[in-house]
């Protein structure tokens, strides 16, 4: 049992209160340790992604109690990639923080940020649903403080629904794990894997009705329509750091259909056999139509972003729901990608907001300086509609080939493009609106604005680090597409692992995995 796997976890539960406990006034020191310990978790990232990319599945056993009895984290190559996105992410975005201001604006920014990494390291690591329960509920409150930092009626507003949808998935999700427990005695994830299998089919109804609330649950952490109305008011009135932070929020939900319905619920498991496909597909392809056609239809730009987040979330889920290692591979390089873009974009929004009176697409004086974020929103833009040569161009195709052989081609082929090419209009037209045209103004209306800025105190510029910080996720995208084939071969990799999941059951549960011969001749 290595020690190693528990510090991402570790590391911010103990950075956060040490924050709050000794450097409440000192914001110089708050950022100092929030940086080293955002670095170190890149480090132990790196270090967990490396131990695991030969396959290896890493198990740490609190207290040294065995599974299924005892809490179990689990590093794979999956968790790993997670963990190591999760942290490179929050490195840009906690940079853009210091570099704006905005860590300042607030009280106990540097600790909540950490309580907030905390609850996402868990939540990839951990190998008990129960556990995972206890990190998604970590999430919820520290994502709520980070939410209403800096105040404001609006932002309040917002943080109060964000917080009765997840608290209504919540519910849903206590309402699965009890059905699991009275069903199979046990929540650990490779208990699970062996003890679904032992179900007979004519006592089915428990863990189906268990298998469609967790799916539920995830949906709503994924923003998958229906289940996405607190996302575009949630993500646009959050601060510009906290909004790029959540970029990787919808991911975890990603994540848990992912593990769960590939290691528990697995696609030919009799018992639970249809139901993903079934729920999944259908809401994936109008999560895509719903998240474009708000990108045309937004009339501010921080609205228009959080919809791409619902349109790309829409891309990802319509390749998990394929439920093959040609579309996991495609959905896990998709999100590696719509993090990186989404979390860019926001923080561009923030830059934006700098230099114009508000983020309404209307014409308003042309502000100078402002080629600098014309130019970053012009890649991310690129980025984000999948236009090529950018890392979004090849996730599109990676999607569309894996779905090519199935029943649902011509719906996937048909949402996916259509729904680009709307995207592209969006983006063209909210890029043309804000750094192109412009509306001079006539006298009165000049007098106006310069009594406004003597009365209001002017916006301070961008600082440098600012812009390194959103030029460092734009690399980040340039390297995702340089890297192409390395990162997809590795994305293979681990959907070959997931479909094959003997190793993960053998290492936590320290005996032979018990998968069926008709899964190990398919996969």
């Amino acid at each position: 049992m290595t020690h190693w796997i528990i510090l991402p976890v570790v590391l911010p539960a103990i950075l956060a209160p040490f924050i709050v406990l000794a450097a409440r006034y000192h914001i110089t020191i708050q950022r100092v340790f929030s940086v080293v310990g955002v670095m170190a978790q890149i480090v132990l990232g790196i270090g967990l992604a490396w131990q695991s990319s030969d396959g290896t599945v890493t198990l740490y056993q609190l207290g040294d109690w065995a599974a299924p009895f005892g809490i179990v984290l689990v590093g794979d190559r999956l968790s790993t990639l997670m963990v190591l996105l999760t942290a490179v992410l929050a490195m840009f975005v906690l940079l853009y923080a210091i570099g704006s201001g905005w860590d300042q604006r607030g009280r106990h920014f540097h600790a909540l940020y950490q309580f907030q990494l905390m609850g996402i390291m868990g939540a990839f690591l951990t190998g008990d649903l129960f556990n995972l329960f206890v990190f998604f509920e970590v999430l919820l409150i520290a994502s709520y403080g980070l939410m209403i930092h800096a105040g404001g009626d609006a932002r309040l507003r917002a943080g109060v629904q964000y917080v009765l949808y997840n608290l209504v998935g919540s519910t849903l999700f206590l309402f699965a794990l009890g059905a699991l427990y009275a069903e199979t005695g046990t929540l650990n994830m490779a208990d699970l894997a062996q003890r679904a299998e032992l179900i007979t089919a004519d006592a089915t109804v428990g863990i189906r009705i268990a298998a469609v609330l967790l799916i539920l649950v995830f949906m709503i952490k994924a923003a998958v329509v229906p289940l996405h109305f607190w996302l575009p008011s949630s993500y646009a009135e959050a601060p510009a750091p906290v909004a790029a932070l959540f970029a990787i929020m919808t991911k975890v939900g990603a994540y848990a259909i992912i593990r769960v319905y590939t290691l528990v619920f697995p696609p030919d498991l009799e018992v639970t056999a249809g139901l993903h496909g079934v729920w999944l597909l259908p809401a994936a392809l109008i999560s895509i139509a719903v998240g474009m056609v708000g990108i045309l239809a937004a009339r501010k730009l921080d609205r228009l972003v959080a919809f791409s987040v619902i349109g790309s979330m829409g891309m990802v889920m319509t390749a998990i729901a394929l439920f093959t290692p040609e579309g996991i591979a495609a959905a896990l390089y998709y999100i590696v990608h719509s993090t990186l873009a989404a979390a860019a974009l926001f923080l561009i929004v923030d830059l934006v907001r700098d230099s114009r009176a508000d983020l309404r697409l209307s014409l308003q004086p042309p502000v100078a300086g402002a080629a600098m974020t014309a130019g970053l929103f012009f890649v991310a833009a690129i980025a984000m509609a999948g236009l090529p040569p950018l890392s979004g161009f090849i996730g599109k195709l990676l999607i569309l080939n894996a779905s090519f052989d199935t029943d649902a081609t011509v719906w996937v082929w048909g949402t996916v493009l259509i729904g680009s090419l709307i995207a592209i209009v969006g983006f063209g037209r909210a890029g043309s609106m804000v750094f192109w045209k412009a509306q001079s103004l006539v006298p009165d209306e000049e007098e106006d604005r310069q009594e406004t800025e003597q009365e209001e105190p002017m916006q301070e510029a961008p600082s440098i680090l600012s812009y390194v910080a959103v030029g460092g996720l734009l690399a980040l995208l340039v390297a995702h597409t340089v890297f192409a084939g390395q990162v997809i071969a590795y994305t293979k990799t681990i959907a070959a692992q997931l479909f094959a999941p003997d190793t993960y059951i053998e290492t936590v549960l320290e005996t032979p995995g018990k998968l069926s011969d008709k899964k190990a001749e398919k996969y």
